[in-house]
């Protein structure tokens, strides 16, 4: 019984440890097109292929176009995020390059806890 017992602590504590990672806040601040962040902010090609650590993150391969809709800032600003067809998530701007810019002014707004959770089969994923 303790035997048992002792497995589902640790599961318990394995589940709870992946829950935080892929819920982790990546920046406190993003940079948007919009205060709504709706509006496409560029175009970008894929320089590189690219596989993201969870599914918070888009990924792809090099030639790929890419649309980029909100780009972190201040302590985070190598991750943007945008959609390739269905697919959207966060991806390294160093692994693009811009091919098109779509706005002419860029939005600074607070990030929200909701913007880091994995976004699955049009649901939410709350680990």
């Amino acid at each position: 019984m303790s035997r048992i017992l002792d497995q589902r602590i640790l599961l318990l504590v394995i589940s709870f440890s992946a829950s935080v990672q892929s819920t982790k806040v990546l920046s406190k601040w993003k940079k948007c097109g919009d205060p709504e962040c709706e509006k496409a902010m560029s175009r970008v090609q894929a320089t590189t292929d690219y596989l993201g650590p969870d599914c918070r993150y888009l990924n792809f391969k090099t030639g790929e176009e890419i649309i980029v809709y909100s780009k972190l800032s201040r302590e985070n600003e190598n991750l943007w995020t945008g959609s390739k067809g269905k697919d959207f998530g966060y991806f390294p701007r160093d692994a693009v390059q811009i091919e098109e810019v779509l706005i002419g002014e860029e939005v600074e707004m607070l990030t929200k806890e909701t913007d880091f959770l994995c976004l699955n089969e049009d649901k939410f994923n709350f680990e």
